[in-house]
């Protein structure tokens, strides 16, 4: 095996900033991408859709995800599916980071 292995904590992987959005990808392949953000205390992303289901998992803090129109709470250790071609949008109840696993097939 030529590349080296490291374990590593998801949620120390990726840093807040004041008044910001941070991402930063950690698997980016043609069939999909897993990505990890962390959202200041009342950051978000506006209402959007994307043609692959997403999953979200919250690794640290609070945050409202609407999906269709519907809200969802979620907190650390909390999941959710999100369809494709549902519009979907975040916002933090306070700040929180998360990982995006995005399938696409």
């Amino acid at each position: 095996m030529d590349t080296e292995l490291n374990v590593n904590r998801l949620v120390d992987m990726v840093d807040y900033q004041q008044d910001a959005v941070v991402s930063k990808t950690i698997v980016k392949k043609g069939t999909g991408t897993v990505t990890l953000f962390a959202f200041d205390e009342g950051q978000g992303l506006s209402e959007h859709t994307a043609p692959f289901d997403a999953m979200v998992q919250v690794l640290d803090g609070e945050v409202e995800i609407s999906i269709s129109g519907k809200p969802y709470h979620l907190a650390q250790g909390d999941f959710i599916v999100m369809p494709a071609n549902e519009p979907h949008a975040l916002k933090g109840i306070r700040k929180f980071k998360m990982m995006l696993i995005m399938i696409r097939s």
